[in-house]
């Protein structure tokens, strides 16, 4: 059953050498169920940037022996991260696999498998947070309910507290693909000890996850989300004066913004579950994974003058080497997905994005080899080649 629910979540959703891109922004053709706002100027869309991407050796590795290591975090997905005070970033796991590992970097089938995790680094040393006891491992957010889970989404550290949003699914029926998203939530934990301390009901009427990305930027908070159709998903907008999430929501409806959920506008189709939506120059930068296509190996970017876009085309910026027959495991079940940034990490114009490695066959895979069920790490620096007007 557990690993069932891994490979319900991929419906929902090695090392390479360096890759150099060109990254050329132009205009978005107007597209059905797109909303396009009043254009407006920035330099970041009227340019051209390349783009250099390398794998980040130095996460990647440490991440790789501590879950090698069978002590705990041994394998997730999802992967977003908070800059902490006191030096820390947490590291935000969904569906998590804890150790012990075999010497052969096969996990036992009796492995503990949870809904969502924190990973606690400092310096070079990694640390597991769970729910539950030592014993008994729980999900930090465990389901209220039989036949429910929680996954979680996009986190920010505020004044008194760590607010995550998160996500409740569940089953409806006997089959496989029988389960549904259910409505939002904020949970709110103690920044120091990660201790749950509420869990707030959230804006759920409008069939929209809001959980892909939240992004604080003036006297506001964006909140990210979107609308899973299956073969389509679009981004939709919604923000919130200030910082506290629990505050009254306004939603993008394409030329303005209404406190009506229902209102909330299609801004753009083509993103995955968890994306990124962040400040970069004097405009606002899409990391996503390409779901224009089943299961590409693409990472892709889109800019935008505002954050409600319109976004302009997107470019590759990254191909996953881990993905399918032809890829580093050999293996055409393996797929990449939900690719984004960590801008609390970035360095002037070097991104560190992730992304996730998972199996269509999980119950075979995932056991027979720890390493896949990994994110991955990935630095890309964005050069400024020209202006427009300047050829």
């Amino acid at each position: 059953m557990r690993s069932a629910r891994n490979l319900r979540r991929l419906s929902a959703s090695g090392l390479s050498a360096v890759a150099v891109v060109a990254l050329t922004t132009a205009p978005a053709a107007a597209r059905p169920g797109v909303t396009a706002p009043s254009d407006s100027t920035c330099s970041l869309v009227s340019s051209t940037w390349q783009a250099e991407a390398a794998v980040n050796t130095e996460l990647t590795e440490r991440f790789d022996a501590y879950g090698n290591s069978g002590v705990g975090w041994t394998g997730g997905d999802s992967t977003y991260s908070v800059r902490q005070r006191g030096g820390r970033t947490l590291w935000l796991f969904s569906d998590t696999f804890l150790g012990p590992v075999n010497p052969d970097l096969s996990r036992p089938t009796s492995v503990p498998f949870l809904n969502n995790s924190f990973v606690v680094e400092k310096g070079d040393k990694l640390t597991t947070v769970t729910g539950g006891t030592s014993e008994q491992p729980d999900s930090l957010v465990p389901p209220d309910e039989a036949d429910t889970w929680n996954w979680l989404g996009a986190g920010v550290e505020t004044r008194d507290s760590l607010d995550v949003m998160f996500l409740e699914f569940g089953v409806f029926g006997p089959g496989t693909w029988d389960w549904e998203w259910r409505e939002n939530k904020l949970v709110r934990f103690d920044p120091k000890t990660y201790a749950v301390r509420e869990v707030v009901p959230m804006p759920s009427s409008a069939d929209i996850q809001w959980a892909s990305w939240i992004e604080r930027r003036g006297r506001d908070t964006y909140v990210y989300g979107v609308e899973d159709q299956g073969a389509t998903k679009y981004m939709h907008l919604a923000r919130v004066s200030g910082d506290d999430l629990t505050q009254p929501w306004s939603y993008w409806t394409g030329d303005g913004w209404s406190p009506d959920e229902q209102t909330s506008a299609r801004i753009m189709p083509g993103v995955a579950n968890e994306y990124s939506v962040t400040k970069f120059k004097d405009g606002y930068l899409l990391v996503t994974h390409d779901t224009s296509e089943l299961f590409s190996r693409n990472v892709v970017a889109y800019m935008s003058c505002t954050p409600y876009g319109p976004f302009t085309r997107a470019t590759t910026l990254y191909q996953t080497p881990e993905t399918g027959q032809s890829g580093s495991y050999g293996n055409p079940n393996i797929i990449t997905y939900n690719a984004h940034e960590h801008p609390d990490l970035r360095r002037g114009n070097q991104l560190l994005l992730t992304y996730n490695v998972n199996s269509l066959d999980p119950n075979a895979d995932l056991y027979d080899d720890v390493t896949i069920y990994r994110p991955r790490f990935v630095n890309v620096t964005l050069t400024r080649v020209h202006a427009e007007g300047t050829r």
